[in-house]
């Protein structure tokens, strides 16, 4: 009886060392994402933003974050992958829910997916957000075009 309990428990052991070298590993290399060549969406305003922003004095850790989430969300667009997009700029969202610009990307991931229905309610809140940037408000209407092109 004492055998089969201890050899339970090497098991037990030998199980729990394995899931946590593989949690530890997972998390030892970093995704690096490059952008694809084949879409290229940014301007050359949108591309310098975030090291101009980076070098901002008061800009808190949060909304710094929020800005490297958001580029990193953008590029996973870029490379067609809207799923990976959400998930990123949702947690840009949550860092900072004033960037218009991660309500734009979001608008942009959902009509990628097809969701109209999320695609506009996102493209709305990119407007209220970006309504004093003209160059960004003449992107989110443009994207309203799309989103309503596509509902048809």
């Amino acid at each position: 009886m004492g055998l089969k309990i201890f050899l339970m428990s090497f098991k037990m052991v030998v199980v729990t060392c394995i899931f946590g070298f593989s949690m530890v590993l997972s998390g030892c290399a970093p995704v690096v994402m490059k952008p694809s060549s084949e879409v290229h969406r940014e301007t050359t305003r949108e591309a310098g933003e975030l090291e101009e922003n980076a070098e901002k004095p008061g800009l808190s850790p949060r909304a710094l974050a929020a800005l490297q989430l958001t580029d990193q969300g953008r590029m996973f667009l870029e490379n067609n992958q809207p799923d990976d997009a959400i998930g990123i700029l949702e947690r840009a969202l949550n860092l900072n829910p004033n960037n218009g610009r991660n309500y734009y990307y979001l608008a942009e991931a959902w009509l990628m997916k097809w969701n109209i229905g999320q695609a506009t309610e996102f493209n709305r809140l990119a407007e209220i957000y970006l309504k004093d940037d003209s160059e960004w408000l003449h992107r989110v209407i443009l994207q309203r075009e799309r989103i309503k092109e596509q509902e048809q």
